[in-house]
């Protein structure tokens, strides 16, 4: 069944508004809502959400009682919308991850060096006779294993501290580097702990996967994990000026009046799922 541009374009205008999203969202969750939990939701005067409901007409109902309640088609627009939702934030990430200065795996590994070796002296002094006996008696000592396990447990929690506090341990600052999440906003301590996890816990394992990628924000497995990267403070951003969007004006009928709405042009997932919507809608 081919389906009629106009009505696709139509449709589309009804649902550019964000507080009507917002409106079918609701009415999602809550399964009926009243005008004025309605009211309440969208913080409009009556006059604004009588007219955004009238544009919504072909996705709701009202119940005997008066309340409004999704129909088939409301259904139908809250999937799509979610969908979108979910596509545009990954979509979001993606391009400004494209746009951050990565580090190099060299910087990488030489930061990792002095971090490495900054815990392991605190362990030594930590751990003064043992490590003494170790390395003067036997290298194989039952010793030996508890000074490893303090070295990589304190290395953890040193690297989750300092980078869930301003994203660098003291060799990534002494490299010029910063552990961030891939939009490039700041860690968090819970991505922190997780990304070295990894490092701390697993590196063979976390390199060799995180090889396998073969993306370059991701050199470790546990990077893509808990969706962190690495930057370098000593190149600037590659972030290239924008461009207008790609757009398009739609005339549309709306509430007897003519009104323009610039839309930007679908991808081709959007497309797809906006064409499957109007298909259940216009059924």
């Amino acid at each position: 069944m081919a389906v009629d541009q106009e009505s696709v374009s139509k449709v589309l205008a009804v649902l550019a508004h964000p507080l009507r999203r917002e409106i079918l969202l609701t009415l999602s969750d809550n399964g009926e809502c009243s005008f004025t939990d309605l009211l309440n939701v969208a913080k409009v005067d009556t006059g604004k959400l009588s007219f955004h409901l009238r544009a919504l007409s072909s996705f709701m109902e009202q119940t005997s009682a008066g309340k409004y309640v999704l129909s088939n088609a409301g259904e139908n627009a809250v999937r799509v919308i979610m969908d979108v939702e979910s596509w545009a934030e990954v979509a979001d990430v993606t391009k400004k991850a494209s746009y951050l200065p990565l580090a190099s795996f060299q910087r990488r590994f030489f930061a990792y060096l002095v971090d490495i070796a900054l815990i392991s002296l605190i362990t030594v002094a930590i751990m003064f006779p043992q490590s003494l006996y170790i390395l003067t008696t036997n290298l194989l000592s039952p010793e030996l294993s508890a000074v490893l396990f303090i070295t990589i447990g304190l290395f953890w929690v040193y690297s989750t501290l300092l980078e869930g506090f301003n994203g660098q341990t003291l060799g990534k600052r002494l490299l010029g580097l910063k552990a961030v999440k891939t939009d490039g906003k700041n860690l968090s301590y819970d991505h922190a702990a997780i990304r070295n996890f990894g490092k701390a816990f697993l590196l063979p394992f976390d390199i060799v996967i995180g090889l396998q990628l073969k993306n370059p924000e991701f050199m470790r497995y546990f990077d893509k994990f808990a969706g962190t990267t690495v930057i370098n403070l000593r190149i600037k951003s590659a972030v290239s000026p924008s461009k207008p969007a790609n757009k398009k004006e739609l005339k549309v009928d709306v509430e007897g009046e003519s009104r323009k709405f610039s839309v930007e042009r679908c991808s081709c997932l959007t497309t797809l799922m906006c064409t499957k919507f109007i298909k259940n809608y216009m059924e």
